[in-house]
């Protein structure tokens, strides 16, 4: 970026505050209290996101006698389920073309199964009046390119001959404007149904109060150190006290899972967001967008964006950092250097918001496996169950997860656990310094993509092939 235009850009970054927009609310719950001494449960969920929420949830759902027992090791929602851009997905296998191209015998039934889990989160949000600002406006995945409008017309047709096109429409450039106007948009496809937009923390803060509701015991700033076989039941020692349970569900996605055999599944990968201050009625009105639909660039290196509640415009994505050796430390959460990439980007996608000020920016951690869709197993002879590697379609696809982990601790044979998406595990990352070289030679690939009409190189095309990758 030259200087002049760093200048330019990077004032509209002046006071943004480098923390996730959700969780300033006055409306944010305390935290349930620490446990101390021993406790015994029926089922035990560790992890305090989406994934241990819901399956604490429809654990009481299934069983309202049942006795469950939610670890969390800070607070509810305070990581990747509170920082995300609020995109709740129907997609299982983050996207179609992901999931048509790793289980096309399975797609049509995953799809099923990923707009009934969506259909329950609806019904969840309205049954237990969960305020997370829940909106169904669907997903407009747009082109910014000319190749990449023939790309979705295509991709589109095949849909359609695959018989997966329903509730999907391809708009020309006029069509696209006509719903969000930017100058950059030449081409999108519309997903109408399949992609609702939340507040991912009042999600995270509404589900922990539905537990609590149902009688689960929520102990809050309480992390899981160890996992030991315990007679014919499991042990989860804390660091002041103790668990024992007869079952454990483990749905801590992208911190070291407690079963050690897992861990080589997953990379934490930083993604970063801004969130700007409210548009005016006459800024709204440049830009149209009255569908109020989630959107995403269909670069590799993409964009996501969305209006938030209040009318903010939440933009997000393009950089996505990978620390050597994996390593998480609370200082990857900021990055300048990205957020001055993004608010180049931002105005160069709206120009007509020139001065638009942005009020916060912030990052997170999101876990990251090698076929870019969750994974399934058990451990210690199906005591343990656990659900990983979402990569950032977790808001929605977390639910499935949850009810996948039931039917695994439960031994049912069901129509999830069925599923070869679920009986089978991507590849594992090797170690370093393999990891990180291929993960950076893969990024710089898809951005030498991006900058040559998508054209993937011998290395991303050898990728593929693997099943280690997006597909174009």
């Amino acid at each position: 970026m030259a200087p002049s235009a760093m200048t330019r850009w990077t004032k509209s970054l002046s006071e943004a505050q480098p923390v996730p927009y959700w969780f300033e609310d006055p409306g944010k719950p305390h935290p349930e209290p620490a446990l101390t001494g021993a406790e015994t449960c029926d089922l035990l969920v560790v992890g305090g996101g989406y994934s241990g929420l819901w399956t604490a949830l429809i654990a009481k759902e299934r069983d309202p006698g049942r006795d469950v027992v939610l670890l969390e090791g800070r607070e509810v929602g305070w990581a990747a389920s509170g920082r995300n851009g609020g995109f709740c997905a129907a997609s299982l296998t983050h996207g179609l073309a992901n999931g048509l191209a790793r289980w096309p015998g399975e797609i049509h039934q995953l799809e099923e199964l990923g707009a009934r889990n969506l259909d329950e989160i609806e019904k969840a949000v309205a049954r237990y009046s969960l305020d997370c600002e829940f909106e169904r406006t669907g997903e407009i995945d747009v082109a910014t390119e000319p190749y990449q409008a023939r790309e979705l017309r295509d991709w589109h047709q095949e849909l359609e001959k695959q018989g997966l096109a329903d509730g999907i429409e391809y708009l020309d450039a006029d069509a696209v404007r006509a719903q969000v106007n930017s100058p950059t948009f030449v081409g999108g496809l519309w997903d109408r149904r399949g992609v609702a937009m939340i507040n991912p923390a009042k999600l995270a803060w509404g589900l922990k109060r539905a537990c609590l509701q149902l009688g689960v015991r929520v102990y809050e700033h309480t992390p899981a150190l160890d996992l030991k076989t315990y007679g014919a039941g499991m042990a989860v020692r804390t660091p002041y006290g103790s668990v024992r349970a007869r079952k454990v569900a483990l749905g801590t996605n992208i911190f070291p899972s407690l079963l050690k055999r897992v861990r080589s599944y997953t990379v934490p990968v930083y993604d970063y967001a801004l969130m700007t201050e409210p548009l005016t009625t006459e800024q709204l009105a440049s830009v149209g967008w009255q569908g109020r639909q989630g959107l995403g660039d269909s670069a590799n290196q993409f964009h996501y964006f969305r209006l938030s509640a209040d009318n903010r415009i939440l933009w997000g994505g393009y950089d996505a950092i990978y620390p050597y050796g994996g390593r998480m430390r609370a200082e990857y959460d900021d990055r300048p250097e990205t957020y001055a990439k993004l608010a180049e980007h931002f105005f160069t996608c709206f120009p007509q918001l020139e001065g638009l000020r942005f009020t916060h920016a912030w990052g997170g951690a999101i876990d990251t496996c090698s076929r870019f869709s969750a994974f399934f197993g058990t451990g210690h002879h199906g005591r343990v169950a656990y659900a990983a590697g979402y990569t950032g379609l977790g808001v929605g696809s977390t639910r499935f997860g949850a009810d996948v982990m039931l039917d695994l601790l439960d031994g049912e044979d069901t129509e999830r656990t069925r599923l070869e998406m679920v009986r089978k595990k991507p590849l594992p990352f090797p170690p370093e310094p393999f990891a990180w070289t291929g993960i950076a030679l893969t990024k710089w690939s898809l951005a030498r993509a991006d900058a040559h009409s998508g054209r993937r190189n011998l290395w991303l095309r050898a990728m593929d092939r693997l099943g280690l990758g997006f597909d174009s």
